[in-house]
């Protein structure tokens, strides 16, 4: 049963018995921090989402120069 913010014991079993390898589990679980901390860090400095034009110029800039 889906719990949000929860991970059990049980939750693995199912994950493994499904084909899925510890250290695919640990890429996600790593993945999940980083934008969880990201997340909080956002929050606590009040940053805000860019604008539609804002992502569409960046995208533009991006596609015109080369993303490296």
């Amino acid at each position: 049963m889906f719990r949000a913010n929860t991970l059990t014991p049980d939750d693995m079993r199912e994950t493994l018995a499904a084909g899925v390898s510890p250290e695919q589990i640990r890429d996600a679980l790593e993945v999940s921090f980083a934008f969880n901390v990201t997340r909080r860090l956002a929050d606590a400095f009040g940053f805000t989402i860019a604008t539609p034009e804002a992502f569409s110029a960046g995208a533009k800039h991006l596609l015109s120069r080369g993303y490296r």
